[in-house]
């Protein structure tokens, strides 16, 4: 990747490794409704004022079908699902099945008939990153009720499917305009039901407040400025592999944080997250010339 691809890619894998934990800390005190809304209504705070400025709604509805679709699939369905799952899942199981999203997005691109070649070394890079994973949360299932993983599968294909969608139908209209619109349509459809609760955030903590704080204007709207920069810098494949990056940064982050030990699982698996991303990422060779194939004539 380019110089400017991985400061895009580093930033969102430490922006989008801490909303597992801030969700967890949010939907202790607040139902999962109520976190979308609010995280969909500060996130359209701040980015639809600069959509309307910059005159970009008329040209983003002239698109309204993929965008349509785009909301449903990376937002409106995946935030709530997530939120509900970890109710019960803790924010490391969630982000260790999150992180199987690069496989659903390469195989939906093998499938729609995408141009890029998923080699071998990428494929590679792939597995390194999921065994790191494995190692950095560890397999302790046991007890994990069914309906939550199956609300996290759904969220892998979401987010496995939608910048595909982005990447083919809305590369014309910008990306603030689709973050500010999507998160106004899914504020609007989460409204009835979250409106009645929101007397939870009179009664809420200062930590379940502010994560919803962080929630909407850090991982969201800010979030999702820098998602689309790196689609379109490296391609939705490649974007998607902070996926295994982000269950590292939230295993870091307690460590550093919080004073959670240091532990053999972290040792192992941080490098093998980090060589797995080095090796996903990577561009593939440009296909030989016919002159090259069959040798001099």
């Amino acid at each position: 990747m380019s110089r400017r691809g991985w400061a895009l890619f580093l930033a969102m894998s430490v922006i989008w490794g801490v909303p597992y934990l801030l969700i967890k800390v949010a939907v202790e005190e607040t139902s999962p409704v109520v976190v979308v809304f609010v995280r969909c209504v500060v996130g359209a705070a701040v980015l639809l004022p600069l959509t309307l400025a910059r005159g970009q709604v008329r040209a983003a509805l002239r698109h309204w079908r993929p965008l349509l679709l785009f909301t449903v699939l990376e937002m409106t369905a995946p935030w709530l699902l997530l939120s509900y799952a970890e109710v019960t899942l803790s924010s490391s199981l969630t982000g260790l099945l999150v992180a199987s999203v690069p496989f659903v997005a390469a195989v939906a691109a093998r499938l729609l008939g995408g141009e890029e070649r998923l080699t071998a070394v990428r494929l590679a890079g792939m597995g390194l990153g999921v065994a790191g994973i494995v190692a950095l949360l560890g397999l302790d299932v046991e007890g994990i009720a069914l309906l939550p993983v199956l609300a996290v599968v759904a969220v892998v294909v979401g987010y496995g499917t939608a910048p595909l969608v982005a990447n083919r139908s809305l590369a014309d209209v910008p990306g603030v305009a689709i973050s500010a619109l999507a998160l106004v349509l899914t504020a609007v459809v989460y409204a009835p039901f979250a409106l009645p609760r929101l007397d939870q955030l009179t009664s809420a903590s200062a930590p379940a407040l502010g994560s919803l704080a962080v929630l909407g204007v850090v991982c969201t709207a800010l979030a999702l400025v820098l998602f689309f920069a790196l689609i379109r810098e490296v391609g939705p494949q490649r974007a998607l592999v902070i996926t295994f990056v982000n269950p590292a940064v939230a295993v870091l982050a307690g460590v550093l944080l919080l004073d959670e030990p240091f532990t053999l699982g972290l040792a192992v698996g941080l490098p093998l997250v980090l060589a797995g991303c080095v090796l996903a990422t990577r561009r593939n060779a440009p296909a030989p010339s016919p002159e090259v194939v069959g040798g001099p004539r």
